[in-house]
């Protein structure tokens, strides 16, 4: 027996389905309106302080004129350590509570607690640097307390993350792997591991995405106010773009002057962090494809 539709009901249905996505269509364009008309603006901002001196000079003058080379390679110092630090220990982590662990009230304890660490302030973060690594343990304000503060901070997204790629992995590989007569490590290092590093390379790009832009963790634990020179060592202070972003704009003898300053580094900020998800997409796209050949 058919069923009898109701054609107005049907066109009131389409009516409604075409306005939502109208409206879903209109808030997608406003937000990516919204971002290209931030970026034109620093760009417009910065643009014309851009040159080979700005990139590759340290500030002289006040801060007021030279060039930033002293806080991008304090940037690139940060974000490596803070990768060293965070991707080792997060990715073990995932895959310890999704491979290992009994699956009961303590995992889901971890977890809750993992996603509430995810959610702490960044400057609750700084505090605890200052007092464990640069006080308790004695690093003192150095790109080794740095970076293990700011590798405390990426944790949560590279542990959850390396552990919801594990979990979307069917368990058949598993159980075909161990038939075979591979052991369980063998299984996660041979076959699991190569499936889930895309996804846990994302977790690396938004962990990375997010440190190399605080300001408040480096402020307590590393960041230099003016400091002319490359640190020689790990355990050296070492400017940065983001608190250099924040005194340009903040402090100084000469704000006017500091301003045009303040955009160029917001623009070189922003290119890094670009760079950055760049390089980390190859990566993961090396991954992805290394993954379908076999």
């Amino acid at each position: 027996m058919a069923i009898q539709t109701n054609p107005s009901y049907t066109r009131k249905k389409q009516r409604i389905q075409k306005i939502m996505f109208a409206c879903f269509r209109m808030l997608s364009y406003g937000v990516a309106l919204l971002l290209f008309f931030i970026l034109g603006f620093i760009l417009v901002k910065g643009i014309g302080v851009i040159n080979w001196e700005f990139l590759t000079e340290a500030p002289t003058d006040g801060m007021t004129k030279g060039g930033i080379w002293p806080a991008i390679v304090g940037t690139f110092y940060l974000m490596i350590g803070s990768a060293l630090f965070s991707f080792p220990i997060g990715v073990m982590s995932g895959i310890y509570m999704n491979e290992y662990a009994p699956q009961g009230k303590l995992v889901a304890f971890i977890r809750m607690m993992t996603n509430n660490l995810a959610g702490i302030p960044s400057i609750v973060f700084g505090l605890f640097g200052m007092a464990f690594f640069v006080n308790y343990l004695s690093f003192g304000d150095s790109i080794l307390a740095g970076s293990f503060t700011l590798g405390l901070l990426a944790l949560p997204i590279v542990i959850r993350t390396t552990e919801e790629a594990f979990k979307d992995i069917p368990d058949s590989y598993r159980e075909g792997s161990l038939a075979l007569g591979a052991t369980k490590a063998q299984t996660i290092w041979k076959v699991l591991l190569p499936m889930a590093m895309p996804r846990i390379i994302t977790g690396l790009i938004l962990s990375l995405g997010r440190v190399s832009g605080e300001t408040a963790p480096i402020l307590f634990t590393c960041a230099a106010y003016f400091l002319p020179k490359l640190p020689e060592s790990i355990f050296d202070q070492c400017m940065a773009l983001p608190y250099h972003l924040y005194v340009v704009a903040t402090s100084g003898t000469d704000i006017e002057a500091q301003l045009p300053i303040a955009y160029g580094t917001a623009l070189v900020l922003i290119l890094l962090v670009l760079i950055m998800n760049l390089a980390a997409n190859a990566v993961r796209k090396f991954f992805e494809n290394k993954l379908k050949s076999k």
